[in-house]
């Protein structure tokens, strides 16, 4: 097994050498292990977080920072479906609507989810590719700067497409 640790490696590097690490972490076929406080790396490179908590512990979340945030601030389900002593009759309501039937329209958009999101993984390989090919910074400034912010949108919708179809799914079963 390859296991890579790194400690704040973005410090002093220039735009192209960070841009060169992050394309080869993204491939990297083993563990990586890293610690940073660059927020764009991290999003960029990593597929989980652990993050210390204020009560001492440690807890692992899917995706980079800017994940971490999104799943910081939304509310732990429990992970069995047994009713604790103290739940709450708001509690009890609140798993009701998520237990809810998918409607018509949700249904479809469910199948045509996996279709959207393999679109937008091939469109994310391409840019990938264009982007670490040499003769992409030779291009002019505005055509860099686009392909660059599509990167940030894919990822963006990717994700929010990825949350979404996990939402649909877990209320279809």
């Amino acid at each position: 097994m390859n296991v890579l640790i790194l400690d704040e490696p973005t410090n002093d590097l220039d735009i192209e050498t960070l841009e060169l690490l992050e394309s080869y972490l993204v491939d990297w076929p083993g563990t990586l292990l890293l610690v940073s406080h660059d927020r764009a790396f991290i999003d960029h490179v990593v597929t989980s977080t652990l993050v210390f908590e204020s009560d001492g512990k440690v807890q692992e979340y899917v995706g980079g920072y800017e994940d971490w945030l999104r799943q910081r601030s939304m509310p732990q389900l429990p992970i069995d479906n047994r009713e604790s002593p103290r739940t709450s009759k708001s509690s009890a309501a609140g798993k009701a609507a998520i237990k809810k039937k998918l409607s018509f329209k949700e249904k479809r958009e469910m199948e045509d989810l996996p279709g959207r999101i393999e679109r937008m993984e091939a469109e994310q390989k391409e840019l990938h590719a264009r982007i670490a090919s040499p003769e992409f910074y030779k291009e002019p400034p505005d055509a860099i700067a686009r392909a660059l912010a599509r990167i940030d949108e894919l990822k963006s919708s990717l994700h929010d497409a990825y949350a979404r179809w996990d939402h649909l799914d877990s209320r279809s079963k």
